[in-house]
């Protein structure tokens, strides 16, 4: 067993319980947690890694997974609807496929389906399209400073919600359009067992002057959008929590030119408490190694 402990904000004891096998035990002021998701309730972070470049070039679900990771550290209530989601998800799928689809009452539990299915989709979409129009600027300024440049960044969020213009924000009409098209791939779920509509499957277009970053950007513009996005990440949860999240880098700088390092050494640790791991000292600049508590392991 190994065991973490920490402090949070001077008043609360954070306490973590790391077993070889079984799952974790998180405590705070000596009280379990019987939601791990929870601990997002007084502790919160943005991490970044080097395998973090995925989130630009990669599959969709990484990027799926970074902005409900963004979302549900500004609402923590989020988590609650992917998980209900996920479920209700995996229960459509396992009725596609089991005998009861045959049934004359098919139809009504596939519609009971649709109705709850609808309106988790419609928050989890809204949710997800807020937190990136909030990011948007955070992502500008910082790609701006990183770059050194003046390029057009986009952010679009690609939902399979069919005639959806920018104005309709209303829960009702996109439920209801949500509603609609689950029903007209019903016939195609008969056959496939899957959902291919919903926010499962919705992507995030990340542009630099109107192209795409993941098909058509260099390396170097990759890595510095991403890192861009964890920084205006930092700035959100600052900006609208009014706590500075704790920053994690995981030995990012090999990722990075001696530039970006420099500019990036230079803004982290001003505001927020910042835990960087490395391989070498010989890339930080003296004067940072300098006012850096040092750990070796």
């Amino acid at each position: 067993m190994a065991l973490v402990v920490g402090q949070i904000d001077f008043k609360d004891d954070l306490k973590l319980n790391l077993f070889r096998k079984g799952p974790k035990r998180i405590y705070v002021n000596e009280s379990l947690l019987k939601k791990q998701n929870d601990i997002k309730n007084y502790i919160r972070s943005v991490c970044f890694c080097s395998n973090d470049i995925d989130i630009v070039r990669s599959e969709p679900s990484y990027r799926r997974i970074w902005i409900d990771k963004v979302v549900s550290q500004l609402e923590p209530v989020y988590s609650d609807l992917i998980s209900r989601f996920n479920r209700l998800l995996k229960q459509r799928s396992y009725f596609w496929r089991s005998e009861s689809a045959l049934n004359s009452e098919s139809s009504d539990i596939v519609e009971s389906f649709d109705i709850q299915m609808s309106i988790i989709s419609t928050r989890i979409f809204r949710r997800r399209r807020r937190a990136l129009l909030k990011i948007k600027p955070y992502v500008e300024y910082w790609h701006n400073h990183l770059s050194e440049s003046k390029e057009k960044i986009g952010i679009n969020y690609l939902s399979g919600i069919q005639n959806l213009s920018p104005e309709e924000e209303g829960e009702e009409v996109i439920s209801k359009k949500i509603a609609e098209q689950l029903f007209n791939q019903r016939s195609i779920e008969a056959l496939t067992g899957k959902c291919n509509f919903g926010p499962h499957r919705d992507d995030i277009e990340f542009l630099i002057n109107d192209i795409s970053i993941r098909k058509y950007g260099s390396s170097g513009q990759q890595r510095t959008f991403i890192l861009a996005l964890k920084m205006a990440e930092l700035d959100l949860l600052t900006k609208t929590l009014n706590v500075p999240p704790i920053l994690i880098l995981d030995d990012v700088l090999a990722e990075l030119d001696i530039t970006r390092q420099n500019l990036l050494l230079n803004s982290v640790g001003k505001d927020s408490q910042c835990l960087i791991s490395a391989t070498h000292l010989d890339k930080f600049n003296k004067s940072f190694t300098g006012s850096s508590q040092m750990i070796h392991l």
